[in-house]
């Protein structure tokens, strides 16, 4: 047969029209359905909604996954946390030995998911499939606060930069070197940001890089430390999955967008990082003023709830100081609230009804102290204080691990002084990955009880003398 050139135009005019309908109807589709259908062509979504549960990849550390006073916590596993509620399944966490060992575990299928405040790069791209993007970082210059000769990344050059090695902070300042900044980079083996971060609070080392994120959160517990400038242009967190698993990727992709939109994610982001600029870093002067104005309200509760327990009240109104600075209404990123900074699951036990009522919270916060204080009977004098202090603080979980530690070190478990060196340890992976209650902020308990006792010296000062802290 024989078609005219007219014909065949009009033949293949006809046919891009059809294929541009049925790509409007597509995109329509998508748009409409949006999250409620599910995609791809994969088993991976189902086995999960089988099963019931999921498994996601994290670290232990302060900005993804620990264990605070016996309650899991972080930024990331709270949203994973949600996203397992989202799917209505149990949430199981595996934790990353190593930070090069994520990708790796994921690819082998012993997890769903990392969520592990991992930066999309696109070299990770050839292993892994990202998440939308769904929080904006930017590595910083972290220097002591005493620290001014580092205003921009040139005055690097000369320094020695201390670092997690495997990061992206390494392939970062090899980048600067490549521009002519002469700088040297220390690298670490899974040394955690957040104790090079400590490091440089203390003075033990100059600089160090961190995401914006962590940077920021840290300042809660080292703000000797500060951010001194960016070193990177804006870059993006992700979830990740394996190449196969296209339908559990959307869900994610829905998940963030229904919790961005019902405000979820920003209640779960502002109890890590909301406000954290203005951090209170303690000082005397500001304890002179509150201890004339706000500590009469609470001094007869405080007196009659310790002579009850075998305490002296100046060391009570000291720990109340310490934990919300005589605030009856405070509340603490993790959740405690009110003068003794009382955590939900520990009220209850105790049987507080208001939590915020001063009388209840001082009564249900010194009588948790004697329970702890009853736990470590074979430690002796200010050792079972400053233990029972601790306790307080971290959860007798973490103490537990501390004096394991110390017995293999042939270290007196039932003394601070060995839990001083004990407890920071359960910062390192070669510690913490062998301990019953995982990783810790060990150096935090510390600072508790120094800050603590400095308080405490000072109200003994204006008063009587007292040496027993408790009765046995």
């Amino acid at each position: 047969m024989y078609c005219s050139k007219d014909k065949i135009n009009f033949y293949e005019k006809s046919a891009c029209l059809i294929l541009a309908i049925m790509a409007v109807l597509f995109i329509f589709s998508v748009c409409y359905f949006g999250c409620d259908k599910e995609w791809g062509s994969n088993n991976v979504f189902k086995g999960i909604l089988k099963a019931g549960e999921i498994t996601v990849c994290t670290r232990n550390n302060v900005h993804c996954y620990y264990l605070y006073r016996e309650q899991a916590m972080g930024f990331e596993y709270d949203l994973a946390k949600a996203f397992a509620d989202y799917l209505g399944v149990n949430l199981k966490v595996r934790i990353a030995e190593k930070w090069e060992g994520m990708i790796p575990t994921l690819t082998e299928g012993t997890c769903s998911f990392i969520a592990a405040s991992m930066t999309i790069m696109p070299q990770r791209k050839k292993w892994v499939s990202f998440s939308n993007r769904y929080m904006p970082i930017q590595q910083y210059v972290i220097v002591h606060r005493n620290n001014r000769s580092i205003r921009g990344p040139e005055d690097l050059a000369g320094k020695t930069v201390h670092i997690r090695a495997g990061t992206s902070y390494e392939e970062r300042l090899k980048s600067l070197k490549n521009k002519g900044i002469d700088l040297e980079i220390k690298l670490h083996d899974d040394l955690p940001t957040e104790e090079l971060i400590h490091q440089v609070a203390e003075g033990k080392i100059e600089v160090t890089i961190a995401d914006s994120n962590i940077a920021l959160l840290n300042q809660r517990y080292y703000p000797k430390a500060v951010l001194a400038c960016p070193i990177s242009e804006q870059e993006f967190l992700g979830w990740a999955v394996s190449r196969n698993a296209q339908n559990l990727l959307y869900q994610i992709n829905c998940f963030f967008k229904t919790i961005k939109e019902n405000g979820k994610f920003n209640e779960i982001y502002n109890k890590y990082y909301a406000n954290i600029d203005d951090f209170d870093y303690v000082d005397l002067r500001a304890y002179h003023r509150r201890i004339k104005s706000r500590l009469p309200k609470y001094k007869e509760i405080i007196m009659q709830a310790a002579d009850y327990h075998g305490f002296d009240w100046r060391l009570i109104a000291a720990q109340i100081y310490q934990e919300s600075h005589f605030n009856p209404n405070a509340l603490s990123y993790a959740g405690a609230k009110g003068l003794m900074q009382l955590t939900r699951s520990t009220a209850q036990s105790l049987g507080v009804k208001n939590v915020l009522d001063p009388e209840q919270n001082i009564n249900a916060g010194v009588q948790h102290l004697k329970d702890l204080y009853n736990h470590f009977e074979k430690a002796e004098g200010s050792n079972r204080l400053f233990i029972t202090l601790a306790a307080y603080n971290v959860g007798q979980g973490h103490i537990f691990d501390a004096q394991n530690i110390a017995r293999e070190m042939n270290l007196d478990p039932y003394k601070w002084s060995s839990l001083s060196i004990t407890l920071p340890l359960l910062t390192y992976r070669t510690h913490y990955k062998k301990a019953a209650y995982g990783y810790c902020r060990g150096t935090e308990p510390i600072e508790y009880i120094n800050k603590i006792m400095i308080y405490y010296d000072i109200l003994k000062r204006q008063g009587i003398k007292y040496e027993t802290y408790a009765e046995t």
